[in-house]
This record gives C-alpha cells, sequence and structure tokens, in this order.
C-alpha cells in the first residue's frame, strides 16, 4: 500500500476536528429527550442546516475517491450521478416533499401504510434498514478504513474500523439526528473548502490556462455524453436519461438517511429551500471533484491504480497545513456517512417495528431505545465492514445491485402518488414480484448474458414494475377507500393558499434557477 506521508501540523488540524465534532455531539445530547428530538430533532431544522447536511451526508470517502478515479480513468461522465441530483430535488420539492411533510412522518416507509397498508410499510422499510447497515454504514466504514490505511499504514483495519465506527456511533446515539446535521454543517464546509484548494491547486499547475489543462486528455474526457456502445466503459447517454433519474429518485426522495433531514424541517417552506440548496450544492461536484480527477491525468498519466489520484493530488500539491484541512475533510465525508445511516436505521427499526408493537412506551423510553439500537447497529456494522474484504467482486457490484433494488420501491411510490387507483396488494405484488424479477434479470445479467449498461436495466425494470402494478391494481384492487387517497395522491391532495415571498424565496424561482444552471453545464460540457 503506497505511503502518503502527514506532517505533524496536519496532525493537529486533524485532532482539532475530532474535538469541534465531539464537542457538538455533547453539547446537543444534554437536550435530547424524546424519540422525535432524537429521530427528526425536534422538527426544528431550517433550511440552510439541510441543505448543507444534504450534501455532506452524500460526499462520503468513496464519493471523493471514486470521483476522482473514474474522472481520471474514463472521464467526467460520472458527474452526471451529481448534477442530476438538482433535477430529482427540484421534483421532490414541488411533488413529493409536501405529502412528506404534511403527514408529519417520521419515516419514509411510513407513507407507505398511510397509502397503502402495513405490509408494504415493513417490508420496504426492512429493506431500508438491510442496505442502510450492510452496505451504506459497513461500506462507509470499509471505504473509509482503507483510505486512512493510504495515508496511515500502520493502522490494523480491525480497530480503525471499530473506531470511526464508535466515533460516529457514540455522537449519533446520544445527539440523534440534531447532532448528525448540526456536525454535518462543519463537514460541509470543510468538505467544500478542502475541494476547492485541490481544484483550484490543480488548476494551477497549468497556470490556470484551460487550454493547457486540456491538451493531453483524450478525446471524450472531457463530454458528459456518450453513446451506447463505448468501450471505454462511459455511463451511457441512455443510461443518463432512463436510469440515473431512477437511482437519484430512490436516493434523494425514498432513502431515509437522505430525507430524514427534510423530514425534521421547522415547516414546509424550510423543507423545500433545504432541499434546493442541496440541489444547487450538487451541481459543484464536477468542478471541485471531477474536473480535478481529469486534469491528474495530464499531470501522473502512469498511476496505476485510479483510487490513488485522490491522495496523490493532496499529498503532492497541498501545502502543510492545508493536507490537514483536506484530510479533515475526508474524515468528514468518512464519518457524515456512517452518522447518517446508523441514525437512519435506528428511527426505522424503532418507529416501524418497535413502537407499533409496543404502543404503551413513552416518548423518554423510545428515545432511549433509539440511543440503544444505535448503538447495537453500530457493532454490526462495524463487524461487517472487515467481511467485505473476503468478497471484493460483491462489493464491486454494490452500485449496480441499487440498480436491481430500487426499481419496484419507484414504481410503487410514483404509481402511489399519481394514481390513485392503485390499492395495497398492488403495491404489496409489486414491491415483492418486482424484486423477484429483478432476481431473474441480475442473474442474466451477472452472467453476461444480459450485456447493458446496469442505469440502463434499472430504467427498464422501472417501467416492468410500473406495468406490474397497473396490471396487479387492475385485476387484484378494488377502488380504494377516500382515506387511502385523501391528502396522499396529486389528485386528493390538501391545497393551502402559500403566503406571497419575493421572488428570489419562492421555490419555484429557485427551482427554474437550478434548472437553467443544469442546462448550460449540459450544453458547454455536451
Amino acid at each position: 500500500m503506497t505511503d502518503f506521508p502527514i506532517s505533524t501540523l496536519d496532525l493537529f488540524v486533524i485532532g482539532g476536528y475530532f474535538l469541534i465534532v465531539f464537542g457538538i455531539g455533547y453539547y446537543i445530547a444534554k437536550r435530547i429527550d424524546t424519540g422525535e428530538d432524537l429521530f427528526l430533532a425536534g422538527r426544528s431544522l431550517m433550511w440552510g442546516t439541510i441543505g448543507l447536511s444534504l450534501f455532506a451526508s452524500n460526499i462520503s470517502s468513496t464519493t471523493l475517491i471514486g470521483l476522482a478515479g473514474d474522472a481520471y480513468s474514463t472521464g467526467i461522465a460520472v458527474s452526471n450521478y451529481e448534477w442530476m441530483a438538482g433535477l430529482v430535488l427540484v421534483f421532490m420539492a414541488f411533488f413529493f416533499i409536501p405529502f412528506f411533510i404534511r403527514s408529519r412522518l417520521t419515516t419514509i416507509p411510513e407513507y407507505l401504510e398511510k397509502r397503502f397498508d402495513v405490509r408494504s410499510r415493513k417490508y420496504f422499510s426492512g429493506l431500508t434498514v438491510f442496505t442502510s447497515i450492510m452496505i451504506d454504514a459497513a461500506g462507509g466504514i470499509y471505504a473509509g478504513t482503507l483510505v486512512l490505511q493510504m495515508f496511515f499504514p500502520d493502522l490494523p483495519f480491525l480497530w480503525t474500523a471499530f473506531g470511526l465506527a464508535g466515533i460516529a456511533g457514540i455522537y449519533t446515539a446520544f445527539g440523534g439526528l440534531a447532532a448528525v446535521v448540526y456536525t454535518d454543517v462543519i463537514q460541509a464546509v470543510i468538505l467544500f473548502v478542502g475541494s476547492v484548494f485541490i481544484a483550484l491547486i490543480t488548476f494551477a499547475q497549468f497556470d490556470f490556462s484551460w487550454a493547457q489543462a486540456t491538451a493531453a486528455l483524450p478525446d471524450g474526457h472531457l463530454s458528459m455524453i456518450h453513446p451506447i456502445d463505448n468501450a471505454e466503459g462511459r455511463l451511457p447517454w441512455l443510461g443518463t436519461l432512463v436510469g440515473v433519474p431512477v437511482l437519484g429518485f430512490y436516493y434523494w426522495g425514498l432513502n431515509q438517511y437522505i430525507v430524514q433531514r427534510v423530514l425534521g424541517a421547522k415547516d414546509l417552506k424550510q423543507a423545500r429551500w433545504g432541499a434546493l440548496l442541496g440541489g444547487l450544492l450538487k451541481l459543484a461536484p464536477l468542478f471541485i471533484m471531477v474536473l480535478p480527477g481529469a486534469w491528474a491525468l495530464s499531470l501522473y498519466p502512469n498511476l496505476e491504480n485510479p483510487d490513488l489520484v485522490f491522495p496523490t493530488l493532496v499529498t503532492e500539491l497541498l501545502p502543510i497545513g492545508v493536507v490537514g484541512l483536506v484530510l479533515a475533510g475526508l474524515v468528514a465525508a468518512i464519518m457524515s456517512t456512517i452518522d447518517s445511516t446508523l441514525n437512519a436505521a435506528s428511527t426505522l427499526i424503532t418507529v416501524d417495528f418497535v413502537q407499533p408493537a409496543k404502543p404503551d412506551l413513552t416518548a423518554q423510553q423510545i428515545g432511549t431505545l433509539g440511543k440503544w439500537v444505535t448503538v447495537i447497529l453500530m457493532i454490526v456494522a462495524a463487524l461487517w465492514a472487515p467481511m467485505i474484504r473476503e468478497f471484493p467482486g460483491l462489493w464491486n457490484y454494490i452500485q449496480s445491485v441499487l440498480s436491481f433494488l430500487v426499481p419496484p420501491v419507484v414504481a410503487v411510490f410514483l404509481l402511489g402518488v399519481f394514481w390513485p387507483r392503485m390499492g395495497k396488494n398492488s403495491a404489496f405484488i409489486t414491491l415483492t414480484g418486482g424484486h423477484a424479477l429483478s432476481l431473474v434479470v441480475f442473474a442474466f445479467w451477472i452472467t453476461d448474458t444480459l450485456e447493458l449498461h446496469f442505469t440502463i436495466v434499472a430504467g427498464l425494470l422501472t417501467v416492468l414494475c410500473i406495468g406490474l402494478a397497473i396490471g396487479s391494481a387492475l385485476a387484484f384492487d378494488t377502488q380504494p377507500t377516500q382515506e387511502k387517497v385523501e391528502g396522499y395522491t396529486w389528485a386528493n391532495r390538501t391545497i393551502e393558499p402559500e403566503t406571497a415571498l419575493p421572488w428570489y424565496k419562492d421555490y419555484r424561482w429557485q427551482s427554474v434557477a437550478i434548472v437553467g444552471l443544469t442546462v448550460v453545464m449540459l450544453v458547454v460540457f455536451w
């Protein structure tokens, strides 16, 4: 493993970051009393906190390493996942966030019970808990440990994994969502500032000349749109069109560990503004994370592993002290992913499974239970993280596996909101039958019998699951009762008069700005 030396000053900077995080966690923990405090920060979050937390929780250590590495090896098409998030969050602000906030949900699966029945809620909740702990939390611990070992090769894997899980788990267990989001604010700032440092100093190696920076890059390296049959393995245009929106909608709209910040908003306005701030920030990774990785191909053309791009840029180009700041950002990314997934999984288990079984629990008892559940999940994730080393092929397929897990869920939520005729039986059939169909398609795909990019497969499976939902609704469902559609579907939504606001505070104009900036990016980097 390559050794990237770190100075004493850089270590002090990283240590200072940890002290700040613990201080915030300790301060907030003293104010946590009830389950709603623990899981939703007392529904008091404001838009700035929500937006910064969305950004920080999404940018994991694998994102920082992976975006730069993919840009180095295949070009900037990997940024399509980033800017698409802005469009998805605009869609959420218009169509889904109002339902979530007005229903006063604590978990996203809770919507499925209100709209359909408890079967769909528990099925989706169980699926989300599994993916949150075994993929997101354990994956964050695993990747974070590997990244830290790049800079500190003498660190033992197991104890480093437990250390990361323990630090994030302790302040998450006792500080809850409030501790997560307020530490995320600091983490977002560090991530952003550190990434800007890397981008500017990398660009400075070419005298801030775009022509110099791009002169040695292969054809198509700075293009976002690529043909379906490209030999370089880049994200194809059809996958960007039909698959990336499906994955993005699930991640940004239905994934508990992301949407929990929105659910904790003070009101609908704060929720919408926070989501749109997150969408605006997601336009930045192209410039501060992806392009530096692409330019690195001109500076370091012979790197043996693309995953070395980020640590190479950090240690070769940044001055002492700034290296510590960027590594603190890297640690921030690791911690933000782990704390978010632990808090979300604890919320799901407590609210969707334990609380319905024991309805007599007091608010204080629910809060205490949630803390212990977080600690237990922390241990499970830390124990599983080292096991991932034994399944390198499986772990390489994790992103593609989500393309097979997501389509049935996306189909149910889209039709649940926009098609009142869909009922409880078709919802459950689509979830279970859709995943059975996904398993069959996955078998063909993993054996190369079906040779399509996984994003295209995600789009096709979503269409098939929508067809399954419509067919099963017409065959097995009667017209849902008014109770199941009133306030939970677009056609039967509650329309409340909106207070007149200045144009810059109007979420509709903010959405237009995000869409406009995205279009400009696409035109420039087509």
